[in-house]
């Protein structure tokens, strides 16, 4: 009983619910290209990052090791609620990312077309085929490539190129993290038909080196990756702002320089990565695009 009946005890204030982001610690320089360098606009560079945070912080909750896909799946779709405007707490980059696409204009579906990614990856761990993995490039790398180019105000014609573009990144990261996926995450993105015509196993990606025969598949791969930057070439001339022109010519420099070295260096004998020398070449052979 408080002295006045007439006055309510103050009432305790409400928890606020823990993150259910959980930093890998990963951030953009640890990538293999740039992510909002400076050759994006000042104006546009903090957007930039607040899209790679969001995408960094599901793809670490997709990649967890110790989350069961059920825990994954429903923290990955908290983030989703939380980039809708449902929950203000729980997914700080969520809810930063949506401050930022409120200020710019460029639609969420950038961000949610990650997520369908993500999610596969919480459950989802072999690719029966090269299509398959083609269509899963659809949303965890496209996206980015579009989310980019729609803040910059290009053309949707820009797309398919861009699209490749990713494509080839996507596809390339997973050639260099084809020992570490089988080994962390027992994930595997080769094509399960293509190893099955070379008489390969996933269980071969545990090797100390690639055999001839897994070899073969991974030139299969890198076959319709060169295809990718086939396209991808084309994009810095279709792009009208010069700065994200220059960004995306060496980005197409740099995974042609990455494609040639995973054709003669092998990635599971060691990890196979750009070099410093690499992205000054590929910034030098971007100069083309200047004016």
């Amino acid at each position: 009983m408080i002295a006045n009946d007439n006055q309510r005890p103050p009432r305790a204030p409400k928890p606020r619910p823990a993150s259910i982001e959980a930093w890998s610690g990963k951030d953009r320089g640890d990538e293999n290209f740039p992510v909002g360098s400076a050759l994006i606009a000042k104006p546009l560079r903090a957007h930039v990052h607040a899209y790679y945070a969001f995408a960094r912080n599901a793809d670490d909750i997709a990649d967890s090791p110790t989350l069961s896909p059920a825990e994954k799946l429903s923290r990955l779709d908290q983030m989703e609620r939380a980039l809708m405007g449902g929950t203000r707490n729980g997914a700080p980059s969520a809810k930063r990312l949506r401050a930022s696409l409120d200020q710019t204009g460029v639609p969420d579906i950038h961000a949610r077309e990650l997520l369908i990614a993500f999610k596969r990856d919480a459950t989802k761990t072999r690719y029966a085929s090269w299509a398959e993995l083609a269509e899963y490039c659809r949303y965890s790398a496209a996206p980015v490539g579009r989310f980019l180019l729609d803040l910059h105000g290009e053309s949707h014609a820009t797309w398919p190129a861009s699209d490749a573009l990713c494509a080839s990144l996507q596809v390339l990261n997973h050639l260099q993290d084809c020992a570490k996926d089988l080994r962390d995450l027992d994930r595997c993105y080769i094509p399960q038909d293509w190893l099955a015509g070379e008489a390969q196993r996933t269980d071969d990606l545990a090797r100390p080196a690639t055999t001839p025969s897994l070899r073969a598949v991974f030139g299969l791969m890198l076959a319709e990756v060169e295809a990718w930057n086939t396209l991808a070439a084309t994009l810095p001339g279709q792009i009208k702002n010069r700065r994200m022109r220059l960004e995306a010519a060496i980005i197409v420099a740099l995974a042609r320089k990455l494609t040639a070295k995973l054709r003669h260096r092998d990635p599971l004998a060691t990890r196979v990565k750009l070099s410093k020398l690499d992205f000054l070449t590929a910034a030098l052979s971007a100069l083309k695009y200047l004016p």
